[in-house]
């Protein structure tokens, strides 16, 4: 058997559903090979887009995306997707082309050493140089960026390696087998409890990693049973409804906020699925005095300001079913009344303007519009920049995965090429990708990749002419006006242009009646909102630099 030919069954046998791709010389043999098998490969317009593409399939499913790219300049071009998924968490495989192992006549043209590229920014790099071993090397790769912590894995491929015959003996698909994820210790249980016998101010914070594994039922259990609120980091929205008494909203400002209040009330924090990459604990726990009870799949990192008491390593949702039968029984010296205050406070505070009929529209509308218009199991994807914190602090999530940000690497340009991953995976639901219009324009070519694939998605430009957040930092670090301000194309004809729909906002009423009329459409649309980027001043520097805990 053809060596790409054996390489592709093996990834039929992990599952794989997708490539994302942007093909090369190098790997015309694995795209032959792929045409042939059950797997659709996703052409897209740029490495990077494939990347993000991939790493949003993996963070949807729990299994590893996919994505291709030749040697030197794709394999490059990929890199920063790669490390999105790696510090998100997010199991990916990158798989790329490489110039013939053995008889190389075109000296280093393209040549770069991609393995040693892509170690830094990957759990494994590894190249291929014998068909024989083509099985052992997907199969560790998907076991590996599939584990806990997920993240990426790099795969070489070169050219006369893919060419080669497998021999018939060695020509064996290792079967994958699911390993069972280990239950936490009795004993950690134990003290968790002792810990929480004697807490008077319990509170739990979600992150990231309790959004990977479907915890929400243990969770909405543990909770009704003891009455622990909770709060949330950005990659944590859903795992938690926020319809729920007990939810404390979302912690995603890198300051102070009115729900550090909570934080800083708290003696004990239950920190579920943390991950130091995503929100740094300096922030709530800058005073290192915190009781932190760590409950996680895998050990804690420790860092300065994150030192758990104990740690609970082991099923997250184990975890959780273990200390609700543990703590029903036991009674508890709770005390919620301040956090009960404290969320009503909120719900108040987060409706401000959310009806401001004022045009360019105000943050706090936009989000309030989205919300009124998406359903609870919908899914609202964000590229990155300053319209992400508004979207943290004042949009509620319900379920989990429906809220789909990265805060970890934060990388721009992700916003769209998401999306198209999202629609993939959940064909039924409304996908909309919230974008401003810096990092649109970073990966608007893959427009024509959803036109191309028929996917209704919508791409809500928030429009500020300008790279808004560090506008804004810069203002607020007291530097003059500089070097942040451009102008953009007519985003309405430029999405006609693709053959997708197109509108603009000329008032703030028009923004729900054109979100009815973009998931209408049979392909994508795009909508042009100007937003009113003075309220960043107004909330942001002002309001909770003198922020007051009611």
């Amino acid at each position: 058997m053809k060596a790409s030919d054996f390489f592709v069954k093996c990834l039929e046998s992990e599952g794989v559903k997708y490539v994302f791709a942007l093909p090369g010389e190098e790997n015309l043999d694995l795209i032959e090979s792929i045409r042939k098998s059950k797997i659709k490969l996703i052409i897209t317009r740029h490495e990077q887009a494939a990347a993000f593409m991939a790493g949003t399939y993996g963070r949807l499913t729990g299994k590893a995306g996919v994505c291709l790219s030749t040697l030197g300049p794709g394999a490059l071009n990929m890199v920063t997707g790669i490390a999105q998924a790696h510090l998100g968490g997010m199991p990916l495989v990158a798989i790329t082309g490489q110039k013939n192992v053995r008889e190389n006549w075109q000296a280093k043209f393209q040549l770069i050493d991609v393995v040693s590229t892509m170690k830094p920014i990957t759990k494994i790099a590894a190249s291929i140089y014998d068909p024989r071993n083509i099985p052992a090397v997907v199969r560790q790769a998907f076991k590996t960026a599939e584990e806990e912590k997920p993240g990426a894995v790099h795969i070489e491929l070169p050219e006369d390696v893919a060419q080669e015959i497998v021999p018939k003996s060695f020509a064996k698909i290792f079967t994958p087998v699911k390993a069972r994820r280990p239950a936490p210790d009795p004993k950690a249980i134990e003290m968790a409890v002792e810990i929480l016998k004697k807490a008077k101010n319990p509170l739990i914070i979600l992150s990231s990693g309790g959004n990977r594994k479907m915890i929400s039922k243990q969770l909405v259990n543990f909770v009704k049973s003891t009455g622990i609120f909770v709060t949330h980091t950005q990659m944590g929205k859903g795992i938690f409804p926020d319809d729920d008494e007990h939810s404390l909203f979302a912690i995603g400002l890198h300051r102070q906020d009115y729900v550090h209040c909570a934080i800083d009330k708290a003696d004990v924090i239950i920190a579920i699925g943390y991950d130091l990459a995503e929100y740094p604990p300096s922030i709530w726990n800058k005073h290192r005095n915190k009781t932190i009870i760590h409950i996680d799949f895998r050990p804690a990192e420790t860092e300065i300001f994150y030192t758990p008491t104990l740690e609970i390593v082991g099923d997250i949702s184990h975890t959780l079913w273990q200390l609700t039968s543990w703590l029903s029984d036991e009674k508890k010296n709770f005390d919620f009344s301040y956090y009960k205050k404290l969320r009503k406070f909120l719900e108040k505070k987060f409706q401000e303007k959310s009806q401001s009929n004022s045009f360019p529209l105000k943050p706090q509308r936009i989000v309030f519009d989205a919300r009124k218009f998406l359903g609870r199991d919908d899914i609202l994807v964000l590229d990155n920049g300053i319209y992400k914190l508004w979207v943290s602090r004042l949009y509620p999530a319900f379920n989990p995965n429906t809220v789909l940000l990265d805060n970890a690497l934060a990388s721009m340009g992700a916003g769209l090429p998401s999306a198209i991953a999202a629609k993939l995976v959940h064909p039924k639901k409304k996908v909309l990708a919230m974008v401003g219009d810096g990092g649109f324009l970073m990966n608007s070519q893959e427009l024509e990749t959803a036109v191309r694939l028929k996917l209704n998605i919508v791409v809500l430009i928030l429009n500020d002419n300008a790279y808004g957040f560090i506008k804004w930092k810069q203002k607020e670090m007291k530097f003059k006006r500089f070097g942040m301000d451009y102008s953009n194309p007519d985003f309405a004809k430029y999405a006609q242009a693709y053959g997708a729909a197109g509108y603009r906002v000329k008032k703030a009423g028009d923004l729900l009646k054109f979100l009815q009329k973009g998931f209408k459409q049979k392909g994508p649309a795009i909508i042009e909102c100007p937003i009113d980027y003075t309220e960043n001043e107004k909330v942001f520097t002002k309001e909770l630099s003198k922020l007051r805990c009611p």
